[in-house]
């Protein structure tokens, strides 16, 4: 039986999980929508991997990122729990070697990581602006009536982009409204609009940070061949896509997974968790003025897990007796 790890990302809008084998090579890959449903996914996302892989290897190791790391964690029994930035921090070091620069745009935020020498020397995120993300170009898509997956290879075929306010994702759009009206080609407006979002990343996400290649664009925009165009335009330096640009953080995770289990057991549940009865609930706890909302889990009505308090009442509270 081929020993393996599993990767979990669960963030806002997708869900990815990754398993690869003792030599880091992936075995299989999942990108899907979270859409608002991470317990749900997450168990969909085991059940198919179950089905595919479940009698021909063994999961040595778990490990868990992104925005719902702690629900991820308790649902699958991860052996590690990081943030994002390592995560994908960790991928790209395996994947693109001597890799300096980390573009990672997703459907709600995006983050710039500075590698120097193997190692995380800077990296901000996103905080405000969605005009930056790819939901931007999902909304401006919509607009125009032009699937998304089309609308790379039609900014590819402007000869002259306009140029469209890109600091806020409410002015780029009355403007890109505007640019139609005065009868810009849809070509030229698209190839417009990669580019104001490529200028909003760098004047806001990429402020400040000095940018160095080899220069990684990961994230699910990067499957836009006119984003990736409007970054090299922009920086004057060739932007290296990974094969697995849009479940990075997932693969991270593998190789987090892989040296976190060294010589120690997996906290893996197993593929029949997909099975389980998880039900998440919340309360707000009365205990002092900060009246934290703790978040708890149950798995087959028992609670499991809890998190959300800033003093550690319920989080570190035996979960086999209630805290009074």
């Amino acid at each position: 039986m081929k020993k393996a790890y599993l990767g979990v990302d669960v963030g806002s809008v997708s869900t990815n999980l990754v398993v690869t084998d003792e030599k880091g090579e992936i075995l299989e890959n999942i990108y899907t929508r979270t859409v608002g449903q991470p317990v749900k996914v997450v168990q969909n996302g085991l059940r198919v991997l179950g089905s595919k892989l479940g009698t021909d290897i063994e999961i040595m190791g778990v490990g868990v990122t992104g925005s719902a790391r702690n629900l991820s964690s308790v649902l699958v029994g991860a052996d590690v729990v990081k943030n994002e930035i390592t995560a994908h921090a960790v991928a790209v070091s395996q994947l693109v070697p001597g890799a300096q620069t980390i573009i990672e745009i997703g459907g709600q935020d995006s983050k710039i990581i500075i590698v120097r020498d193997g190692v995380v020397t800077d990296f901000a995120m996103n905080t405000v602006c969605a005009a930056g993300t790819g939901s931007f170009l999902d909304q401006q898509a919509a607009r125009l009536n032009i699937p998304i997956e089309q609308f790379g290879e039609l900014a590819l075929k402007s000869d002259n982009p306009v140029r469209i306010a890109g600091r806020c994702a409410v002015f780029a759009e009355s403007d890109m409204v505007h640019k139609q009206q005065l009868g810009h080609s849809v070509e030229d407006i698209i190839a417009g609009l990669c580019e104001a979002l490529v200028r909003n990343y760098l004047n806001n996400v990429g402020k400040g940070k000095e940018i160095l290649a080899p220069v990684v664009f990961q994230g699910g925009v990067a499957a836009n061949v006119g984003i990736k165009a409007a970054f090299e335009k922009t920086l004057n330096t060739e932007v290296i896509i990974p094969k697995y640009y849009d479940v990075m953080g997932a693969v991270g995770c593998c190789y987090l997974a892989m040296k976190a289990t060294q010589n120690k057991p997996t906290k893996f549940k197993g593929w029949g968790a997909a099975e389980f009865n998880f039900r998440p609930t919340s309360f707000e706890c009365q205990g002092c003025p900060n009246l934290c909302e703790v978040i708890q889990i149950y798995e087959n009505d028992v609670v499991i897990a809890r998190w959300g308090d800033r003093c550690g009442k319920w989080s570190n509270a035996s979960l086999t007796t209630e805290v009074g």
